[in-house]
C-alpha cells in the first residue's frame, strides 16, 4: 500500500473521530505559525472544494473522467504541471498523471488496447497508464479549447519542469526494471512539446540518469537542467547537455556538494549542518554509470561527497536562482525550502551558492511542501502534500523574506500539485490530485501584504 492510499484509508477511518478537536487544534497552530498577512484569511467555499481569500475565485477546467478532444478520457492522479505561451492567443497546460502499473483503469485508455505510441506496455499489450495530458486554453477568455493525451506508456509521472524552448520535462518517480511486469526499465525523464497536437515520441533522456525522478528546472541562460529526487537520502543533480535544448544527444550528470567536505547532510535531522539563511559555496561532482540498474546513484554520489537532502521534490527557476522543496527536511521533519544561486556562466567553478531559505518549525507554517512555483509578485506558491493530520492540504505563500501565509485550503483528502501561472500572470493553475481536478484561480494578486 503506497503512502497516499494509506493516507486516504486512515483519514476515512478517523474522519468521524474528534474532527472538531482537530480543527480547533489546527486553528491554534495556524495562529502561532503563520508569519505574514498575505491576502488575509481564507473564506469558506460554498461548493466545499477549496477555500480562498476574499476577492479570489476558481473554476474547474478539467477533471477525471471527462471526455477529451481525442476521444480518450482525462486520467486520474494529476500531479506536476507547466504552462506555456502558444501562438494565436492561446496557452497550454501540460499535466502529469502519477499512475502506477496497477492503475490501468485510471488511465486515459482505461485498460483498452488502443494502438497508440507508448513507451512501455504490459505483457498483454496494454499501454502503461502513466503519462501526460495537454490542455489548450484561450488567453482572453481563459476557456478551454481542447485537451488530449500527450505522452503514454510511462509509470508515475510525478513532477517535471518547463523548458525555455517550449516543452515539458516529465519525470518518472519509479525505478521498475524490465521483467518485473513491464518490458522496459523505468526511472527516466521524457520531453513533451507543449504545442504538439497529439502524442509525443516516448523517448527517454537516458543521459539524465535513472533514479526516482521528481522535478526539473532549466537555467535559461545556460540550458543546464537541475533535477530533484524523491528519497529520504536524495541528491540534487544537474545535467549539462552537450547541445543546448537537445538533451537526447547526451551530456554530463553531476551531483551537488558543498565546498566544505565535512558537510554532506542538509536535512538537519541529527544536528544543524545547514543554518537557515547562510550562503554556502557549492561544487559539483561528476557521476558515472548513471543508468544505475541497482538504483544506487544517490549512494555512490554521497560516498563521493555529494550533499544529502530529505525528499527533494518541487523545483522552479526564479530570477537568476532556483528554489526547491525538501519535503521532510528540518529538525521538525516538516519541510525545508532550499535556494540555489548559480554563478554567472563565465564565473569560476565554485561560484554557485546554496542557502537553506525556509525551515518549517510548525505544521501551520508549512507541512510537507511539494510542488512549488514563483509568482509574478516574487513570492513562492507551495503545494502541500502532507499525511500527518486529518486537515486540509494548503497552498502556502512564501514572501521574499521567508515569511509564510495561507493562500488556499483544500477541503478534500488529497494533495495539491502542479501550481503554475498563466503567461500573463493573471491565473494560477493547480491540481487536486485525486479524483483529478485542474483549477484556474484568479484574484487580486498585486494586493499581497508582506
Amino acid at each position: 500500500m503506497d503512502r497516499r492510499r494509506f493516507t486516504v484509508n486512515m483519514a476515512a477511518a478517523l474522519g468521524g473521530l474528534a474532527v472538531a478537536g482537530c480543527a480547533q487544534r489546527f486553528a491554534v497552530l495556524e495562529s502561532a505559525g503563520i508569519t505574514a498577512s498575505g491576502y488575509g484569511p481564507t473564506v469558506a467555499d460554498p461548493a466545499g472544494l477549496i477555500d480562498l481569500p476574499a476577492g479570489f475565485s476558481y473554476r474547474v477546467i478539467s477533471q477525471f473522467g471527462d471526455r477529451m478532444s481525442d476521444g480518450l478520457v482525462v486520467p486520474d492522479r494529476a500531479d506536476g504541471m507547466g504552462c506555456f505561451a502558444l501562438p494565436g492567443g492561446r496557452h497550454a497546460l501540460v499535466r502529469n498523471h502519477e499512475l502506477a502499473i496497477n492503475r490501468i483503469d485510471d488511465g486515459a485508455l482505461r485498460g483498452g488496447n488502443v494502438e497508440l505510441p507508448a513507451f512501455d506496455r504490459l505483457p498483454d499489450g496494454r499501454a502503461l497508464p502513466g503519462g501526460t495530458t495537454t490542455i489548450i486554453l484561450d488567453n482572453a477568455s481563459g476557456q478551454m479549447l481542447s485537451q488530449h493525451l500527450s505522452l503514454a506508456g510511462t509509470i508515475r509521472n510525478c513532477a517535471g519542469g518547463a523548458t525555455p524552448w517550449g516543452s515539458w520535462l516529465t519525470c518518472e518517480e519509479d525505478v521498475t526494471r524490465a521483467g518485473n511486469g513491464v518490458r522496459q526499465d523505468h526511472g527516466w525523464v521524457f520531453e513533451v512539446p507543449a504545442a504538439a497536437p497529439g502524442l509525443a515520441a516516448p523517448q527517454p533522456i537516458r543521459a539524465m540518469g535513472r533514479f526516482n525522478h521528481e522535478a526539473a528546472a532549466v537555467d535559461p541562460r545556460t540550458g543546464i537542467v537541475y533535477l530533484t529526487e524523491d528519497r529520504d537520502d536524495s541528491l540534487l543533480y544537474r545535467f549539462l547537455p552537450e547541445e543546448r535544448g537537445q538533451m537526447v544527444k547526451g551530456g554530463r550528470l553531476q551531483a551537488l556538494a558543498l565546498l566544505d567536505p565535512a558537510r554532506t547532510d542538509s536535512r538537519n535531522w541529527i544536528r544543524e549542518d545547514m543554518p537557515q539563511g547562510e550562503w554556502l559555496p557549492v561544487r559539483w561532482i561528476d557521476l558515472h554509470g548513471t543508468d544505475a540498474p541497482d538504483d544506487d546513484l544517490r549512494f555512490r554520489g554521497n560516498q563521493a561527497g555529494a550533499l544529502r537532502f530529505a525528499r527533494g521534490e518541487g523545483i522552479h527557476w526564479g530570477d537568476g536562482e532556483l528554489f526547491f522543496c525538501c519535503t521532510s527536511g528540518g529538525a521538525a521533519k516538516l519541510g525545508q525550502i532550499m535556494r540555489l544561486r548559480p554563478g554567472p556562466p563565465q564565473a569560476g567553478r565554485f561560484s554557485d551558492r546554496l542557502q537553506l531559505f525556509v525551515e518549517s518549525r510548525a505544521k501551520a507554517m508549512l507541512d510537507f511542501g511539494d510542488n512549488l512555483t514563483v509568482a509574478p509578485t516574487g513570492h513562492l506558491v507551495v503545494c502541500e502534500d502532507q499525511y500527518t493530520k486529518v486537515v486540509a492540504n494548503r497552498l502556502i505563500g512564501v514572501t521574499p523574506a521567508g515569511a509564510t501565509y495561507v493562500l488556499g485550503a483544500l477541503n478534500t483528502q488529497t494533495e495539491l500539485a502542479g501550481a503554475c501561472f498563466s503567461p500573463d500572470g493573471r491565473t494560477l493553475y493547480v491540481n487536486a490530485y485525486s479524483p483529478a481536478k485542474t483549477l484556474a484561480i484568479t484574484g487580486p494578486w498585486q494586493n499581497v501584504v508582506q
